[in-house]
């Protein structure tokens, strides 16, 4: 679909109007707000569809999101090995190029589909719903209880997108400053939960985890945040919880983070 970015912050499932910011230096403007418009049109379409798929063979699907090196793929991989025997899980896993990613969740009892969007001009910023469709061909959802989607890495345009997911969870990692929910707040805002990564480089960095959950609240009062280290495994338990049901473990997830 290209770099076509709403920055409505709308309502996951409700989309009643999209702002696509401010067009007026090109001559094509107006033009372009239609293009944008039929675009997310026909994208939200497809996400219902996906969503229709994931219903009918009864999966939830959690779209996960973050920044490149936030540590998406080592939290994915310590999740899905502590699901092995407690659900059958499908990963779609979206890269602008290589099956580095791919290949790291193989051998944890997953079903995995690669999604590389690197055909674009310079390689799509985000997984869209007809992405993640095709990907759907290469998973047995009949034989699924949870499909979780790695987007591509980027603060911006994968909130932009429904891809037909039931949840929405992000990996910030600490050494991204306190300042990025004010920076990027439609990300922030499109997520239920964030967890909160790398917290074993905490004693090397200066880190306040006071002021950026202050931030955080002031973007998105009701997220539930996990703070952990993928690497090590700290605080993981409760992360795997809530991805593996919707009322699991959120009394407390948000432990240590100050308030």
């Amino acid at each position: 679909m290209g770099r076509f970015h709403r920055h409505d912050d709308h309502d996951h499932g409700d989309h009643p109007g999209h702002d696509h910011g401010d067009h007026s230096g090109y001559a094509t403007g107006r033009r372009r707000i239609e293009i944008l418009e039929d675009i997310f049109a026909e994208n939200d379409h497809l996400a219902a569809h996906n969503r229709a798929a994931f219903d009918a063979a009864g999966v939830r699907a959690i779209n996960l999101m973050s920044s490149p090196g936030a540590g998406k793929t080592t939290l994915l991989q310590r999740t899905l090995a502590a699901l092995q025997g407690r659900l059958r899980v499908g990963v779609v896993e979206g890269d602008i190029e290589t099956d580095l990613d791919a290949e790291r969740l193989a051998g944890l009892g997953a079903q995995v589909a690669l999604l590389n969007t690197g055909a674009g001009f310079g390689g799509e910023c985000h997984l869209d719903a007809p992405m993640v469709a095709r990907a759907l061909a290469d998973l047995d959802l009949t034989t699924l209880d949870l499909v979780l989607i790695e987007n591509v890495g980027n603060l911006v345009c994968p909130a932009e997108f429904d891809v037909g997911e039931h949840r929405r969870a992000m990996v910030f990692s600490i050494t991204e400053g306190e300042d990025k929910p004010l920076k990027y707040p439609v990300m922030f805002r499109a997520v239920e939960a964030v967890a909160v990564n790398k917290i074993d480089l905490a004693p090397y960095l200066d880190f306040d985890r006071a002021l950026f959950l202050r931030n955080l609240r002031q973007v998105n009062p009701t997220v539930t945040v996990f703070e952990l280290s993928a690497r090590t495994g700290e605080g993981v338990a409760a992360w795997v919880d809530w991805v593996a049901g919707p009322d699991a473990a959120v009394g407390p997830a948000d432990q240590g983070l100050g308030s």
